[in-house]
């Protein structure tokens, strides 16, 4: 019997049970980066999210397909790239790559289709004209815009009424808009700015198109889950509702809907105005190593609540790794991974109830063989201790050895039973020479460099 998953269902607004289309080939789609700049760590929850996601679904199905796109047509590319005078290609290019290496740093693998923006041009174009043929779309001066009254539940995904949408919509709506709940699918290029031709004139497409079309192109008509960020529910993933159901004859574009909740940095909301916006790649270079430390801090809070992100919690989420590192030295991943953390994961990916139980079963690993096997297999379900250099310095060959800190703890503990505290004093102050700190706790001694 197939383990019970259940999710929450942004569109039903309620948990269910999840049920593929194809019990042997489950499909999911994540919105993905517009690569411009660097991935802020707002960014990189959902990556980790549901990376988690799709390392459980591998678990208990025989076949998944994940899909990442990636944006790289944008008007915000577009002007990075006259700023700095860079030809567009190298901008996506750079950020593409700089993306992907940050995310595998958070142990993040990547996805089976990573689809680009403009190599489905030709797909948007046919997309466009057929929702045009459908009546749900129309051009104007060079723009194609979808209709919004043409769809009657448009808003089930956000709950928005048309009417509220409408009242709140700028009093000064494009010309070209027959009405202001409108929005584009493709639009004029200028001569500096990069345009494909269409029946239109030469132009590129409106953002929310892209994802309609590469779901289509990879997958059909309908996945199995559509995930993304809690910002995207409207109106990006709205409108991708729109177009693929108006598009497919009322085919529903995802099954299941899925977007996990907002980070704030320190208690308050991540902006470059506070001064406390900060991107993957900063904290890596703060944090040599330590993806999985980052990884954990992001998982720590249920993935639809909000995660409180701090440098104190990437310390935290590491002295814990050091912990399980320790245990697990020389261990290889065996045995089924206890059924209470999969539990708690099949449970709408409840992941502080199966960090907990990874807690306990790290207790008892302590004294048990067998549990240090299945801490080992557990923690890699989850994406943790996956790592072969975790207590090797960055940069610095001449660190002390792990083995020769690991050493010098047992004395140290060694001579506090013997009550030589002035000894036990020295090794701690030799190893904080070296920059390794010493942390005592009920489980033993646990340490991290700085």
């Amino acid at each position: 019997m197939r383990p019970n998953l259940r999710l929450y269902n942004t569109l039903s607004k309620q948990k269910e049970d999840f049920k593929p289309i194809n019990a042997d080939h489950v499909t999911l789609y994540v919105c993905g980066p517009t690569v411009y700049d660097f991935a802020h760590v707002g960014n990189a929850r959902p990556v980790v999210v549901f990376d988690l996601l799709v390392r459980l679904l591998r678990h208990d199905y025989k076949r998944v397909t994940y899909a990442r796109n990636i944006t790289d047509i944008d008007d915000k590319i577009i002007e990075a790239a006259q700023k700095s005078g860079q030809p567009i290609s190298e901008i996506t290019e750079k950020y593409t790559r700089i993306y992907e290496e940050d995310m595998a740093a958070l142990n993040a693998r990547m996805p089976d289709i990573r689809p680009k923006a403009t190599e489905y041009i030709d797909q948007m174009i046919v997309m466009t004209s057929r929702l045009i043929d459908k009546g749900h779309a129309y051009e104007k001066d060079g723009h194609v815009l979808f209709s919004v009254p043409s769809m009657a539940d448009y808003g089930a995904l956000s709950g928005r009424k048309l009417e509220d949408m409408i009242a709140g919509a700028r009093v000064d709506v494009a010309s070209y808009k027959k009405d202001a709940a409108d929005f584009i699918l493709w639009k004029p290029s200028t001569d500096n700015q990069p345009g494909w031709d269409s029946p239109w004139g030469r132009g590129r497409p409106g953002w929310h198109l892209e994802c309609s079309c590469m779901i289509e192109e990879n997958f059909g008509k309908t996945i199995d889950i559509h995930g993304g960020g809690l910002d995207l529910i409207f109106p990006h993933h709205e409108n991708e509702i729109a177009q693929s159901r108006c598009a497919h004859d009322g085919a529903p574009l995802a099954n299941h809907w899925m977007h996990n909740g907002y980070l704030t940095v320190e208690g308050e909301k991540m902006s470059k105005s506070l001064g406390n916006f900060v991107t993957v790649h900063e904290l890596l270079e703060e944090f040599p190593r330590r993806g999985e430390a980052i990884r954990m801090c992001l998982l720590s809070a249920h993935y639809r609540q909000p995660v409180d992100f701090s440098r104190e919690g990437i310390r935290q989420a590491q002295r814990q790794l050091d912990r399980w590192y320790r245990l697990t030295k020389g261990v290889k991943a065996a045995g089924e991974v206890p059924e209470s953390i999969l539990d708690a994961l099949r449970d709408d990916l409840n992941t502080p109830r199966a960090i907990a139980a990874l807690n306990a079963l790290a207790k008892k690993a302590m004294t048990d063989d067998t549990a240090k096997k299945q801490l080992k297999a557990a923690a890699n379900l989850f994406g943790l201790l996956e790592q072969n250099d975790w207590f090797t310095a960055a940069g610095d060959d001449n660190a002390i050895s792990e083995d020769m800190i690991e050493k010098l703890i047992d004395e140290r503990a060694e001579v506090k039973e013997n009550k030589n505290f002035a000894r036990a004093d020295e090794i701690r102050n030799m190893l904080e020479e070296q920059g390794v700190f010493l942390l005592d706790g009920p489980d033993g001694t646990t340490w991290e460099r700085k």
